[in-house]
């Protein structure tokens, strides 16, 4: 049987079919290299800290997608490099397992590709993410020579996103566009802004704050100067009322 017929299910089994328990492991391979491993937690990074406040989406990569009781006989199927489940509880999993998350599936999900990945992830998993799962929005990318794609799935097939002006995909899942800075896949905003990591966020505030002190010491200095100014201007003008007394005093009053 081709692995292309053993993956594909119908969105229920049969009653009849007993499902493993719902505590899978993960059994994910480790991802191709550092480069990898860097982008697939900067997506990460990045959407968690933008929903820092939401609890209602999980947002994981090399993390095996448990959806068929065939499936688990395959050793040749792996999860998404990256993908986000909106309607769920956020909350840590060793796996995510279909059967046990009422029968939800990635909205979105990125691949990055690799020499030994991207045959399978612009075909294979294609068609599984289309056909199987019915992820709405799938993206690719790859690390080394840019390449970046993305499609959504509109009348049960993948049609392939249109790039704005500055080359970024909008995802209508995440309300986000998703795009290429300084050769890493990265969120922005609706209006532009690029969502930063934590590090860069905190090194914002620290800038937030640091020119703050520098306002706040130049206010500062400009309230003493203006103090001094007032000094000086009541010091000029008690002196210049002595002087005049002192001429009343030989001279009389001034003439008119």
């Amino acid at each position: 049987m081709s692995l292309a017929k053993d993956l594909e299910t119908p969105e229920f089994e049969p009653e009849d079919v007993i499902f493993p328990p719902g505590d899978l492991w993960s059994d994910e391979p480790p991802l191709e290299s550092e480069l990898h491993l860097r982008q697939l937690l900067l997506l990460i990074e990045c959407l968690e800290l933008w929903w820092k406040h939401r609890q209602d989406f999980y947002a994981f990569g090399n993390l095996t997608i448990y959806y068929s009781l065939r499936q688990l006989k395959s050793e040749q199927f792996r999860g998404p490099d990256f993908f986000v489940v909106l309607g769920t509880e956020r909350k840590p999993r060793k796996s995510w397992v279909v059967w046990q998350e009422d029968g939800k599936y990635p909205n979105v999900i990125v691949e990055i590709l690799s020499d030994t990945t991207a045959k399978t992830d612009r075909g294979l998993k294609k068609q599984i993410y289309q056909d199987t799962f019915r992820t709405p929005e799938y993206f690719w990318f790859d690390p080394k020579s840019l390449e970046f794609k993305g499609f959504q799935l509109v009348g049960g097939q993948y049609q392939e996103l249109q790039s704005n002006p500055q080359g970024w995909l909008w995802s209508q899942q995440l309300e986000l566009y998703l795009g290429i800075s300084e050769e890493k896949l990265r969120f922005f905003t609706p209006d532009g802004q690029l969502i930063p990591t934590p590090q860069e966020a905190a090194a914002a505030e620290q800038q937030q704050r640091e020119l703050a002190q520098q306002q706040a010491q130049a206010a500062q200095q400009q309230a003493q100067a203006a103090q001094q100014q007032a000094q000086a201007a009541q010091q000029q003008a008690t002196e210049l009322e002595s002087m005049l007394a002192r001429y009343r005093e030989r001279f009389g009053e001034l003439p008119d």
